[in-house]
């Protein structure tokens, strides 16, 4: 305490004035720290380095096999546009010349579910054509049903935010993260998906 001297109240009056102190918090209990976060990212790409040894393996085969012998077939990837055109004689050849480029995508492990086929076109003289596209991220519409299904799934906890062509899932517990994984594993949505950046 501090004597200090009231002049209002006349000589030989005092009055006790407590010291200032910081203000202190009455509690003892330790603020609990935030539950950590963890996440991981879906995404969904072609090695285009892949696709272009697919094509030059796939024209060395028609090349070279006899029922491709005398015919006029052609496959030009585009890496720029992330497409493969196909030209053939006719409608048939084109369907042979599409057989041969699946299976040679498929063993350098392009994935196929991410081949976007357009409509085969009739050009002059029989001639037949169609493009290819490579489908190298998440479309918004395939985006915003993975999160709908997440959340109809009632996983609790879990958040799932579109990023781009990219999603991230986030949650405090890692087995919920492994069960979103897992249930959209079961699920088809016409690309290959893929996991990775997990924190």
């Amino acid at each position: 305490m501090i004597l200090q001297y009231n002049e209002l109240r006349g000589p030989g009056r005092v009055r006790l004035v407590a010291p200032f102190r910081p203000h202190q918090s009455r509690s003892n209990n330790p603020v609990p720290p935030m539950a950590k976060t963890n996440s991981f990212d879906i995404s969904t790409s072609v090695d285009l380095q892949e696709v272009d040894n697919a094509v030059n393996q796939a024209a060395k085969e028609i090349g070279q096999r006899y029922d491709f012998k005398g015919t006029d077939c052609s496959l030009d990837f585009r890496r720029e546009e992330a497409a493969v055109l196909l030209e053939a004689d006719d409608a048939y050849r084109l369907e042979a010349l599409k057989e041969v480029l699946r299976q040679k995508l498929a063993k350098r492990k392009v994935p196929l579910k991410n081949l976007d086929e357009g409509t085969p076109e009739a050009g002059t003289m029989g001639r037949h054509r169609q493009r290819i596209g490579l489908k190298q991220g998440i479309d918004q519409e395939t985006a915003k049903k993975i999160v709908k299904d997440v959340k109809a799934e009632g996983f609790k906890k879990v958040q799932v935010a579109i990023q781009g062509e990219e999603l991230r899932v986030s949650s405090p517990s890692r087995d919920d993260l492994q069960e979103v994984m897992k249930f959209l594993r079961s699920r088809d949505y016409g690309v290959e998906l893929g996991f990775g950046n997990y924190r």
